[in-house]
């Protein structure tokens, strides 16, 4: 299985404004790797994976292409696709969704198990609540509680179990760690690191980095609706290119702790040339102009 996103744009209109959410955004993910999208909070990554899955409103327009290729079957495009091939083939059966605030997420007035059967029935699937609560660390006695009865972690594993149940090849964690403690967030990420050495692929949405590092292979920088930098993580953590990301690491506290000058522009009001301009110390005249992802994955003129 492979995800190749090339060229996709999403824009929302609202009154007076057009809100340029991602813009121009291109990367690929193959089976059994874990490319985590990471950036500020409002940069568009949640805005991303809502596109590949068709979640959008009315007044989203998106552009591009985000390619699904699954062996034995014929590329498919997700942004291309109707919600029928949406809500029949892909969602829950080739993409499962970990959602933020999965407490949230869960049905309040029915058991952790009725929500795991009605999804397997649905999905056409013969596991049992309980074999699938199991692969997700879940003990039986857990899935008779309602949501308002589950801990944070126990409600993490019912969405990991709930994104499981159609053994979808391809796993995407929306901010799946907002609101844990580090021991929870620290096992999410296992579990997340687990399905991917199983050979899933796994897009991790998050602002969190030390998060981001337990768990990457890959790692997707965004800022103000563009992707800036793509690296191996491993690299990216050794030392970034992009003035942002540097920044971004850096205002970490087991680092510089240092945070990064100055606020995100509006989506709304986007600037011409480099984004990060106003807030970058290395800006020059030739920031005036939009830089393109060199060969190296990284879209500054002074990487």
């Amino acid at each position: 299985m492979r995800l190749r996103v090339d060229g996709l744009s999403v824009r929302f209109r609202i009154p007076g404004a057009i809100v340029r959410a991602v813009t121009d955004a291109r990367f690929e993910l193959g089976a059994g790797r874990c490319l985590a999208l990471v950036g500020e909070s409002g940069c568009g990554k949640s805005v991303m994976a809502h596109a590949l899955l068709g979640l959008l409103p009315g007044n989203a327009a998106v552009t591009g292409h985000a390619w699904l290729d699954v062996p034995g079957q014929d590329p498919l495009d997700l942004v291309a696709a109707s919600e029928k091939t949406l809500a029949r083939r892909v969602r829950g059966r080739l993409i499962g969704l970990v959602p933020q605030s999965p407490a949230a997420h869960l049905t309040p007035v029915r058991t952790a198990r009725a929500q795991l059967a009605e999804t397997l029935r649905e999905l056409g699937r013969a596991e049992t609540p309980d074999a699938l609560a199991e692969r997700a660390g879940l003990r039986p006695e857990h899935l008779d509680r309602y949501p308002h009865q589950l801990s944070g972690g126990m409600a993490q594993r019912v969405a990991n179990a709930l994104a499981l149940a159609g053994d979808p090849p391809l796993i995407l964690a929306d901010e799946p760690t907002t609101g844990l403690d580090r021991p929870l967030v620290d096992a999410t990420m296992a579990e997340l690191r687990r399905l991917c050495d199983e050979g899933r692929a796994v897009l991790v949405i998050t602002h969190d980095l030390r998060a981001a590092e337990r768990v990457a292979d890959d790692i997707a920088v965004m800022y103000a609706s563009r992707v800036v930098e793509r690296s191996e993580a491993g690299a990216f953590f050794a030392g970034p290119r992009h003035p942002y990301a540097r920044g971004l690491l850096d205002a970490l506290p087991s680092r510089r702790f240092v945070p990064i000058p100055g606020l995100p522009p509006e989506l709304t009001r986007l600037p011409d040339g480099c984004a990060f301009r106003p807030r970058c110390a290395l800006s020059t005249a030739a920031c005036s102009v939009l830089p393109a992802i060199d060969a190296n994955g990284v879209a500054c003129h002074h990487a």
